[in-house]
């Protein structure tokens, strides 16, 4: 039997995202900010995050997945890469969790070959259970120890996504 055990309230994420956007509005203005969005579970995230900015920014998408169920493969696969030109824009990647660390990773990598002034990562969660590589998050509007979180935008074989708040799913 599933159970969903609330973590994070629909209103301790609006004021944290709130918070967020305002810092970035500071730490980029006057600047070219691209947002780009990892799909699937960064679309809510980077909607109401791009809403709160009160700076001209731009919005782009890619797809990586590393997951299978509550798993991780281990092997990044790109479903869909970024349409916009990047050489010379401020990229600031916006991820729904940041877990292993290996999407991530991966993904500055691949944007920093594309000549843009910075790459920066802002994340909705930075959860420490199973991080395996070092990478420094810019942006973090949560900190959880453990636990298999679905809601806004986080998945488990692609269900709960719609969920306004976060939750801890327990199988």
């Amino acid at each position: 039997m599933t159970k969903l055990i609330l973590k994070i309230s629909e209103e301790e994420i609006q004021k944290k995202i709130k918070e967020i956007a305002a810092r970035i509005s500071i730490d980029y203005s006057g600047k070219k900010l691209v947002l780009i969005g990892i799909l699937k579970g960064s679309f809510i995230f980077l909607a109401d995050l791009s809403r709160q900015l009160s700076i001209e920014h731009e919005i782009d998408f890619v797809g990586a997945s590393s997951y299978s169920g509550t798993e991780t493969t281990g092997i990044i696969q790109f479903t869909k890469m970024p349409d916009l030109p990047l050489e010379g824009k401020e990229i600031l990647i916006v991820e729904d969790i940041v877990d292993t660390g290996r999407t991530l990773t991966v993904l500055v990598k691949y944007f920093k070959t594309l000549k843009p002034s910075s790459v920066k990562i802002c994340s909705l969660i930075d959860k420490n259970e199973r991080r395996e590589l070092d990478i420094d998050i810019d942006y973090s509007c949560f900190d959880i120890e453990k636990g298999f979180i679905v809601g806004y935008g986080l998945d488990y074989n692609e269900k709960y996504r719609n969920l306004p708040a976060i939750f801890d799913l327990e199988c």
